[in-house]
């Protein structure tokens, strides 16, 4: 009896034993959860205090630095803070409408800011040009940073985005409308138009080229055109993130050499170059010039302007200038421009002497170009972007993007930029095609003419009642460089074409 009684206890304790030893595996299990939750709340807590008391404390451990910067690159960093806003009494509101291609109009939004500070007047965003050849649509803010040009200059001059509506077309008010007289200096702003704005409170200037003088502005003025050109134009980050995905994908395959090859329609109808043209093509250009009336000039002697180094120079002259210059097979050139008049038939001698040419049709996907498309103005900021970070720029013709490249080039360390001597060039290019100079004499005599004509720090040259002909201010804005005007201390020997 007793045997059995002790069996049946056992049965009964059978389970509770097997209750007691479940319970203990739970709670085993609970305090490794509460074991291992203190101590990664413990470690968090130690990265936190570490950063805050020195942020590379924990960075040699492995996953930190990933995850460091993961973290990094995901949290949108804070504006810059605004610099304080000038506090001045507005004279008037100046409304702009800038004519020409981007550079032309990038230049005159750097006088136009200028004249509102000399001024005292509340500037309004300047409209672009959308009646010239390339009829492009785009507004400001589809190439510029509008909000940054306008938070960067707020210690300068105030900059709104449209007039109040009490001076709209709407209420009947009727801005006076007017060109400024051009290459004009500070005194004729004073005493010409700003006694304007006594009568009229809103000025609109219909056009705004070159209406600054180059010279004899004063110092805080110019510097402050540098400071529109060189800071507070930005692109818009669309025009910006495609221009450096272009210059990385160039830059992979090693230095470039950008060529502005200004052999373009429009430019060719307006001077009135045909050299190398057939008799189809040139009446074809003489039409279009006949088209446009604001293009005064009709009847031009092409080979007149020609021998006085006023076309830009074609693509086979430089296939042979560039070969005069020293530059190899292997040099990887990038054609900055539009479409090339005469296509590839045109660039055939270029491209045979070079095989190494890219266009940015050819380095970009469709997809990234297709929101440029039939927008000259945003493409050529693409061309402006690539040009200013090449290691040498060649423009083939002196416009406004070449002279305004060449000075943002200067105001990066004088980068090198080689200004052809195009009346020089002619001359020693007929010479040699017609026999009577060889390709050793033609080649010397290249790179002689150039030694002193690549971007060297030098003075602008003052033509005294010859505006136009004197050196452009955009192109090498000496206040802006050095701190003397001089820049003697940076002059040196002169630069050679190998690429830096």
């Amino acid at each position: 009896m007793e045997a059995i009684r002790s069996e049946r206890g056992a049965e009964k304790l059978l389970p509770l034993q097997g209750a007691v030893i479940q319970r203990t595996r739970l709670q085993v299990w609970f305090i490794r959860v509460c074991s291992s939750i203190l101590i990664w709340t413990c470690l968090v807590q130690l990265v936190a205090v570490g950063e805050l008391w020195h942020p590379r404390l924990l960075t040699g451990f492995p996953g930190f630095t990933k995850m460091s910067a993961h973290q990094e690159g995901s949290m949108p960093s804070s504006p810059p803070p605004l610099v304080p806003a000038r506090n001045y009494t507005s004279n008037g509101f100046l409304k702009v409408s800038c004519n020409g291609g981007l550079n032309q109009m990038r230049s005159a939004i750097c006088d136009m800011v200028t004249v509102a500070r000399l001024l005292n007047l509340t500037l309004v965003v300047p409209e672009l040009d959308k009646t010239s050849f390339w009829a492009d649509p785009s507004n400001f803010e589809d190439i510029f940073d509008v909000q940054h040009f306008i938070d960067s200059l707020r210690d300068e001059v105030r900059i709104i985005k449209r007039l109040p509506k009490r001076f709209g077309l709407r209420y009947g008010y009727q801005p006076l409308v007017m060109p400024p007289v051009s290459w004009s200096n500070e005194q004729y702003y004073l005493q010409q138009i700003l006694p304007l704005f006594d009568k009229h409170k809103v000025l609109h200037f219909n056009r705004t080229d070159s209406r600054l003088a180059n010279n004899g502005i004063s110092l805080d003025l110019q510097r402050l055109r540098c400071r529109v050109n060189f800071q507070a134009l930005k692109f818009t980050p669309e025009i910006e993130a495609l221009g450096n995905k272009l210059v990385r994908i160039i830059q992979q395959k090693g230095p470039y050499l950008a060529l502005h090859l200004r052999y373009e329609m429009d430019m060719l109808a307006f001077s009135g170059c045909t050299h190398g043209c057939s008799i189809e093509e040139a009446e074809e250009l003489k039409r279009l010039r006949y088209a446009f009336p604001w293009w005064r000039e009709k009847e031009i002697v092409s080979e007149e302007k020609r021998s006085n180094g006023l076309c830009p120079l074609t693509p086979e002259e430089m296939a042979l200038i560039l070969q005069a210059l020293g530059f190899d097979k292997e040099t990887q050139i990038y054609i900055a421009s539009g479409e090339i008049y005469g296509g590839e038939r045109r660039l055939a001698a270029l491209r045979a002497a070079f095989p190494r040419i890219l266009k940015k049709e050819m380095l970009l996907d469709p997809d990234d170009l297709r929101q440029f498309q039939n927008h000259s103005s945003q493409m050529a900021a693409l061309d402006f972007m690539v040009s200013v970070a090449s290691n040498i720029f060649i423009p083939t013709y002196d416009g406004n993007m070449a002279r305004v490249v060449e000075g943002h080039r200067r105001f990066r360390g004088f980068k090198k930029t080689i200004q052809l001597d195009r009346r020089r060039l002619v001359e020693l290019l007929d010479l040699h095609q017609n026999g009577n100079l060889s390709w050793d004499g033609f080649s010397v005599a290249v790179r002689l003419a150039h030694e002193r004509r690549m971007g060297q720090p030098t003075l602008r040259r003052v033509i005294a009642d010859k505006p136009k002909e004197e050196d452009y201010f955009y192109a090498n804005p000496q206040e802006c460089l050095c701190d003397s005007t001089s820049c003697g201390d940076l002059l040196g020997p002169g630069n050679t074409t190998a690429f830096q």
